[in-house]
């Protein structure tokens, strides 16, 4: 990593109208927790923060998304239940739909607010930072020079170019979406990521008109190609999807002022044009570290705006006094991660690096809340058979017809799990199905405290629930070690 001469430094030293010991830049959620942790050791710590002093997962995330879901799964079940002998037809009222929303969020958010209202006012910065080249940050009117920085700025909603110009207020990102007061009546979703799949099916439960566009015929970005296609079949049941789609223009319709185009073209070659409300671009979030000038604290990015040299574990960069935590390093951007990296950086600000007590790496572990969920945790598939020492069976169970699932109406999925021949461990796992994200949270502890097959199948599995179609998993994980092991 290039470092400033000691000329350069005492220049810009010299230049400072604020000299601190720790600056964070960005209060989401690594930030507040790196501020939390450094200011147990440093008193002369600022953090800087342009917008929001919430996090992205309160603000326009986690939160709100699942508050529109849990509308979404009320709905579903009063007008899908005539299965049970139930007949009913849900009445929704969009406004109050919307403004439970805008009500709980604001609760959510204000536990948040206190916190950092109980911050001293001298400590906090309302502010757009930028990093000069003489290493200075530069924010309002003030030129602050810092002997340590934690870079937690976050990511932002990425737009296709020219596509924020051509849909004007029909455009919606994950954003602004929950700033509505309404629900419209027809609405495009682009992109089948996890926030795309979340938001369609939940406005389409809600009676919104949704078709979803992804370029590609993956949804949640699943490796596994035999859970992706089960996903998609058990989404299609009540999903409008143009997988393998290509937009070829999307805009305003000429003589309207408010009514959305998308011209796109099928896998098959066969043309079309949507109609609608609006827009939800939901096509990735990406960081926005480069706009702040990092190259002049020495670091530098990859062709996608990633931190090299950075140390997973502490978010540090080389041997440098610099830390990229959460989104902003765009090394896993899930909000567990972003939380034990902000943790890890603040600790290891402190004077006694060799003590600083650091949070081991998380599995990796994600989860899409649609119905049914998506779930992944561990190695992927590609990852394992990328590896020529690695022999591996997959053990698979179908949701289609497990006792419970099918009792609560909920049977579609397909799980896989990924074992280890030499070690009889978990490498990984799959699934689409019911119940995905506790399955997800127990094998994610049998990966990290380093459980074997017989190890899980020695637990108990108390029936019937859900949780049955796992012990099934491992027990053909399990029969196919001991054929391997025969052959």
């Amino acid at each position: 990593m290039n470092k400033q001469p000691a000329t350069d430094l005492d220049n810009a030293a010299s230049e400072a109208t604020r000299t601190v010991s720790v600056a964070v830049i960005g209060a989401g959620t690594a930030g507040q927790n790196a501020f939390r942790q450094a200011s147990k050791t440093h008193d002369d710590i600022v953090i800087i923060n342009d917008g929001f002093w919430t996090t992205t997962c309160v603000q326009v995330g986690c939160m709100p998304s699942k508050l529109l879901i849990a509308a979404a799964d009320r709905a579903h079940e009063a007008n899908h239940s005539a299965d049970f002998g139930i007949y009913a037809t849900a009445q929704i009222d969009g406004k109050k739909v919307m403004q439970r929303v805008h009500d709980e969020r604001s609760r959510f958010a204000s536990y948040i607010k206190e916190q950092v209202n109980g911050w001293p006012e001298g400590k906090k910065i309302d502010g757009r930072a930028h990093i000069n080249e003489k290493g200075l940050i530069e924010v309002n009117d003030e030129l602050i020079k810092a002997d340590k920085i934690i870079v937690a700025t976050g990511s932002s909603t990425f737009i296709p170019d020219g596509w924020a110009d051509k849909l004007g207020n029909t455009l919606k990102t994950s954003d602004t979406i929950f700033e509505l007061t309404d629900l419209p009546n027809s609405m495009a979703v682009v992109g089948a990521g996890a926030i795309g799949l979340e938001l369609a099916q939940a406005f389409t439960r809600l009676g919104v008109e949704v078709t979803l566009f992804n370029r590609v015929k993956r949804v949640a970005g699943l490796k596994d190609d035999a859970i992706n296609n089960k996903a998609i079949d058990c989404l299609t049941q009540e999903l409008t999807m143009h997988l393998g789609s290509q937009i070829n223009d999307l805009g305003i319709l000429e003589g309207t002022d408010s009514t959305a185009f998308i011209d796109y073209e099928l896998d098959s070659g066969q043309s079309d044009q949507w109609q609608g409300d609006c827009v939800l671009v939901a096509t990735g979030r990406r960081n926005s570290i480069q706009q702040l000038g990092v190259e002049n604290f020495g670091v530098e990015l990859d062709e996608k705006n990633r931190p090299t040299d950075l140390n997973k574990k502490t978010g540090q960069i080389g041997d440098s006094n610099v830390y990229i935590v959460g989104d902003a390093n765009a090394h896993i951007p899930l909000l567990h991660v972003a939380s034990d990296e902000g943790y890890s950086a603040g600790n290891m600000i402190g004077d006694n690096k060799e003590n600083a007590y650091i949070r081991p790496p998380a599995i990796p572990f994600s989860i899409v809340f649609c119905s049914p969920q998506i779930m992944n945790v561990g190695r992927s598939l590609p990852e394992i058979q990328q590896d020529p020492d690695l022999e591996y069976v997959i053990g698979s169970v179908s949701f289609d017809n497990q006792g419970r699932s099918r009792v609560m109406g909920v049977n579609c999925g397909l799980l896989h799990i990924y074992g280890c021949k030499k070690t009889d461990k978990i490498l990984g796992a799959s699934m689409v199905g019911p119940d995905a994200e506790y399955i997800g949270h127990i094998l994610a502890t049998a990966i990290t405290n380093d459980l074997d097959i017989k190890s899980m199948l020695d637990t108990p599995f108390y029936h019937p629930t859900i949780l049955e179609g796992l012990r099934t998993a491992l027990r053909d994980v399990q029969h196919k070690m001991e054929i391997s092991y025969q052959c």
